[in-house]
């Protein structure tokens, strides 16, 4: 994959996962008892063999540069920072990042950095998301991709249709070409969403983003999944889905943040990326995640125990998340719910909570 690069879209604030992002950017959230949201994505671009990544953030950047070059920048992957790459790459800096203008979706995004995006070296982009939590090799895609001669390919997911409206809604040819894209369909008339990773030829991405920004501000959404896909379709472009199996979740609530991690306890093989979060590898004990010891004289069942929280002997754990210093009391039940990073828990609590701090 010499010559595909990756764009790591990581600029969403986060407001619908509650105090979970009251301190910290949305990508560095914690997940599955090991590590960051955003470690997901990074870790299949690297694993897929692709040399180099485009972040593309907006929030608390530092902290999240930060993350990526203490545990990803040079490990077989190069990460590019945009117009913070130099700055944050001298030693001797150590102030604020410069502010920038915030852009209006996601395609501003790709029109913002596409001298780092379109520079020479990349027949093909890769667009990921930092809030997707997945794990896939690309290869089959990109093969898949260049041998129809698409000018962008998709990954599609089938799920219950009553989720559909919830996503972006695809629609397919018997060739699996695609000829409809909606976002979020209030009735919705196909089971297949857009798992919101595609590869771009280069060449057709710049031309239609350039038609797309000649309608001027208010013309458009400036968003990929509502602009970008949807023009590509309308003009003739080739248009690709990929079917995509096995785990993948979109964390855009604290709901998908509690129940995107109790499903990982049924699919194993979605943790692929390796822990940053400084404690052990978690493992399946029982029908539970954990990293760490397994309580001792507690009831724990189905949930998800990160590095360095506590359950105290007689106190039940069902169907819940308990991030890193989280401690439920003796005699507490917590079901249903996420205790948050070093809240500790002496009251039963049962349903999401808004993670007081």
């Amino acid at each position: 994959m010499d010559d595909v690069r990756a764009a790591l879209l990581a600029g969403g604030l986060g407001e619908r996962m509650g105090t979970l992002t009251a301190r910290t950017c949305k990508p560095l959230v914690p997940y599955a008892a090991s590590c960051r949201l955003v470690d997901f994505s990074v870790d299949n671009a690297l694993r897929s063999g692709i040399p180099e990544l485009v972040l593309m953030s907006l929030h608390r950047e530092r902290d999240l540069i930060d993350h990526l070059l203490r545990h990803w920048d040079g490990r077989g992957l190069k990460v590019h920072f945009g117009p913070h790459d130099d700055l944050v790459r001298d030693p001797s800096f150590t102030g604020p990042l410069p502010e920038r203008t915030p852009e209006l979706g996601t395609a501003d995004a790709l029109i913002s950095n596409a001298e780092y995006l379109f520079a020479p070296g990349a027949r093909d982009l890769l667009v990921q998301h930092a809030d997707h939590v997945y794990s896939y090799d690309y290869g089959p895609m990109l093969r898949a991709h260049r041998e129809s001669r698409a000018d962008v390919t998709i990954g599609v997911q089938a799920i219950e249709r009553r989720y559909v409206k919830l996503f972006g809604m695809v629609e397919v040819n018997d060739d699996l070409t695609v000829r409809r894209l909606v976002e979020k369909p209030p009735n919705p008339t196909s089971d297949l969403v857009f798992t919101a990773f595609c590869l771009f030829r280069v060449d057709t991405l710049v031309k239609v983003l350039a038609e797309l920004a000649a309608l001027g501000e208010d013309g458009w959404q400036h968003d990929i999944s509502r602009d970008v896909l949807p023009a590509m379709i309308a003009t003739g472009r080739k248009v690709l889905a990929h079917p995509i199996t096995g785990y993948w979740a979109d964390i855009g609530t604290v709901e998908r943040y509690h129940s995107g991690q109790l499903g990982l306890i049924g699919h194993p093989e979605a943790l692929r990326a390796p822990s940053t979060l400084g404690g052990p590898p978690p493992r399946v004990v029982a029908d539970n995640l954990v990293a760490g010891p397994f309580p001792k004289g507690a009831n724990v069942r189905g949930s998800v125990l990160f590095p360095g929280c506590e359950v105290s002997a007689g106190a039940i754990v069902h169907r819940s998340v308990l991030l890193p210093g989280a401690v439920v009391g003796p005699g507490v039940e917590a079901v249903d719910t996420v205790v948050g990073a070093g809240e500790r828990l002496d009251v039963n609590r049962t349903g999401i909570a808004d993670l007081e701090p």
